[in-house]
């Protein structure tokens, strides 16, 4: 906070010391006071000097108007004064006005340059508005107006009814414990595009000891979106769009445990496309990338919301199919195998491409009770497949029971 100017201090004083009251009683003091002292001693003075009566007659008349001349003089020198003091005041409140209306000038400018919208609010259950910048159209589509005092809608009514009270959770949290807050949601504008925004604020008193709340709100739309591509890049396959194999092997991972969990069984599918190193010699790679995100769509197209499709690599593709017993299974990937051989692959340049693919089925806890084991035995039935001839289903073989397999 900067230091109280001089001017300050001086216009201060005036205000507290010189009310019209007073300052109308002191110039009347003033003059009483200066009338007093010459009624009192002129006359004495008179009559010392000028004992002569005919002398004394004529010096009583000059000396009415001497009084008259030295109390009007009186009289304005405490009127100067105070007039004085009036225009140190006025010129004070001229300077300290134009002072002020060049900075909330600057202000407001300031604030409507903020990338987002500055604000404050009364903390209710409303957040009714009673300060917004003039980047608050720019971020919600209404104009300050219009939220303020919400003449249209309260600011409360742009989220949904979820995230506006997990955001008054969190920000009466920070107010209570006297620190500022910071909340990222999603808000809905006036034309209904949706858009997240950043949140920084504080809670301060009111000169009425009201609670209210200040802050900053920021657009972070494209930053959101960018944070969900880099999720998407890192758990799915840039190519297909499938999960890639980490994230994969993570829900693998969990499917397997909830299978433990409930003793219910779990089947994973085995997946190879025959002859593919052709498809990419004879019409080139682009063709193959096709190939592979054609059949992926067509594979997602065949299995229930609860399974889970990966890719492991290349041209190997991973199924997991949750309370799925052998025979449901084995069904399940006859009918995926009978998909893809039936619909040929259309390449831009008008050339269809047959596809087929082998299978290598293996379910838990028939075929194995960890992931390994698992996984291990629905590939090597996957190789079995290409072994009869290809475009086949091959079901894994019961394993045998292993003490410290987990």
């Amino acid at each position: 906070m900067q230091p109280d100017r001089p001017e300050d201090d001086r216009s201060t004083s005036l205000n507290e010391s010189q009310s019209p009251l007073r300052r109308a009683l002191s110039a009347t003091l003033v003059y009483l006071v200066a009338g007093l002292i010459w009624i009192t001693f002129s006359d004495r003075i008179v009559e010392v000097w000028f004992p002569d009566p005919r002398t004394l007659s004529a010096m009583q008349t000059w000396k009415g108007f001497l009084f008259v001349v030295s109390t009007g003089l009186v009289l304005f020198v405490a009127i100067l004064r105070l007039l004085t003091k009036d225009r140190l005041l006025l010129s004070l409140q001229v300077n300290q006005r134009r002072a002020l209306r060049q900075r909330e000038k600057q202000l407001t400018v300031l604030m409507d340059n903020l990338p987002g919208m500055a604000y404050r609010c009364l903390y209710d259950d409303q957040w009714t508005m009673v300060f917004v910048s003039g980047g608050c159209e720019r971020l919600t589509g209404y104009t300050p107006d219009e939220l303020i005092n919400n003449k249209i809608v309260s600011f409360v009514d742009l989220m949904d009814a979820d995230t506006a009270k997990q955001i008054a959770e969190d920000v009466g949290i920070a107010v209570r414990r006297g620190e500022p807050f910071s909340v990222e949601y999603a808000m809905t504008r006036k034309d209904g595009r949706q858009v997240w925004v950043w949140e920084r604020g504080c809670g301060v008193e009111q000169d009425d000891g009201a609670a209210c709340l200040e802050g900053i709100l920021l657009d972070i739309t494209d930053r959101k979106a960018l944070e969900t591509e880099l999720e998407e890049l890192a758990t799915l396959d840039p190519l297909t769009g499938l999960l890639n194999r980490r994230e994969f092997s993570r829900v693998l991972e969990e499917e397997l445990e909830r299978a433990r969990r409930y003793e219910r069984p779990m089947a994973l599918v085995w997946i190879d496309f025959d002859h593919f190193k052709e498809v990419n010699d004879s019409w080139g790679h682009a063709a193959g990338d096709a190939v592979l995100c054609s059949v992926s769509r067509t594979l997602e197209d065949s299995v229930r919301s609860v399974d889970a499709i990966g890719r492991f690599g290349g041209e190997e593709f991973v199924i997991v199919l949750p309370e799925m017993d052998i025979d449901e299974a084995r069904d399940t990937a006859e009918r995926l195998r009978q998909r893809v051989s039936h619909k040929p692959i259309m390449l831009e340049s008008g050339h269809s491409i047959p596809l087929t693919i082998s299978l290598g089925v293996a379910v838990f806890p028939v075929h194995g009770h960890s992931l390994d084991t698992l996984c291990g035995t629905a590939d090597k039935a996957m190789y079995q497949a290409k072994m009869q001839g290809r475009n086949c289903v091959v079901m894994a073989q019961p394993v045998q029971p292993v003490h410290n397999e987990s």
